[in-house]
């Protein structure tokens, strides 16, 4: 009786990409992170890069902080998707600073 984008009845808003990525980019610069270009970068090392492609965000996240990083690549469909993204770069950015990476 319920659907993926119904919740007690209720519809979900839909998803604005384009107001959602300007959430994230406030959230990365937040997390103090220099903005440059679609990317964003953490002691001069590029750790996120986010692009607006139609309905979605085509989100890449740095597997470990490095000049030529490897990418784990993401499509933002949702907000929950959106949220778990930037939960996983927050998760990242502690390992980070805390020198495990």
């Amino acid at each position: 009786m319920s659907s993926d984008d119904d919740i007690g009845g209720f519809a979900l808003p839909p998803f604005n990409a384009e107001h959602a990525h300007a959430q994230m980019k406030r959230a990365l610069r937040d997390a103090k992170l220099a903005e440059r270009g679609p990317g964003f970068e953490l002691r001069g090392k590029r750790v996120a890069e986010l692009v607006v492609n139609g309905a979605a965000i085509d989100a890449r996240l740095a597997r470990k902080l490095a000049l030529t990083p490897e990418w784990d690549r993401s499509t933002l469909k949702n907000a929950g998707e959106q949220r778990k993204w930037l939960d996983d770069l927050k998760k990242r950015l502690a390992r980070w600073e805390a020198g495990e990476d």
